[in-house]
């Protein structure tokens, strides 16, 4: 099984010490944050599996961060538990309206929180979606969040790699660009359709001239990966 990255964002040192304990015993890799602005570069460059956010914060508060990052299409789909010393049923829906996942109330002990975690990483994960796919010698391993052409890996962006493992799970089917965001970005997220053909280009500057033909043009549809032959310009 893959070791998934937890982000825990709490201000209170001794709280984020005992969660890493608790997790880390559990078999997962944590990374952690005093504040939102840390928080949020971690997320950027790291890119966690779950993010376990505390409500209370000082300048920007968890939920405010919870926003930002729905918001976001980059981070829109890491999900979130909100940690909190109230257990108010308003602060919960809040923390909910803003994009949580879960909620948990402190104090918590470290099973249910792990419990919780679980829970929530398997809604998150559809079944299936850690089986590395190849196709032509391109390997796509949501594991280690690693693209390879042979032996030689590819850079590409977080969102190109979503993107390149939805066609990769779903080949031979053209997709709109509509269908396109729901599916790679969230159908709760606001994106422009034009921003699909700007991660496309992306997608295939990246991919290299030998399997930047992978990702066909469908004239007057949208696009779909594809291993056949075909006479659509893909520039």
């Amino acid at each position: 099984m893959s070791t998934r990255t937890i982000l825990i964002v709490d201000d209170e040192a001794a709280i984020r010490e005992v969660i890493v304990v608790a997790l880390e015993m559990a078999g997962y890799r944590t990374i952690e944050a005093a504040n939102a602005q840390d928080a949020h570069s971690l997320i950027v460059d790291q890119k966690p599996d779950l993010i376990l956010l505390d409500w209370m914060m000082p300048q920007v508060s968890g939920v405010e961060l919870a926003r930002r990052l729905k918001r976001d299409p980059l981070t829109a789909e890491i999900p979130i538990i909100m940690l909190t010393a109230k257990g108010e049923e308003d602060h919960k829906i809040s923390g909910l309206e803003a994009g949580a996942d879960d909620y948990i109330t402190k104090p918590f002990s470290p099973r249910e929180l792990v419990a919780r975690l679980k829970a929530v990483l398997r809604r998150s994960t559809p079944a299936g979606i850690e089986a590395p796919i190849e196709v032509n010698g391109l390997k796509l391993d949501p594991n280690s969040h690693r693209v390879t052409d042979q032996d030689t890996e590819l850079t590409m962006g977080p969102t190109e790699f979503r993107l390149l493992q939805y066609f990769m799970s779903h080949a031979e089917r053209a997709y709109t660009r509509g269908q396109l965001l729901d599916q790679v970005w969230g159908g709760n997220v606001y994106v422009d359709e034009r921003t699909v053909d700007v991660h496309i280009r992306r997608l295939r500057k990246a991919l290299g001239d030998e399997h930047k033909l992978l990702i066909q043009t469908v004239r007057g549809t949208g696009y779909r990966f594809s291993t056949k032959v075909s006479e659509t310009d893909n520039t």
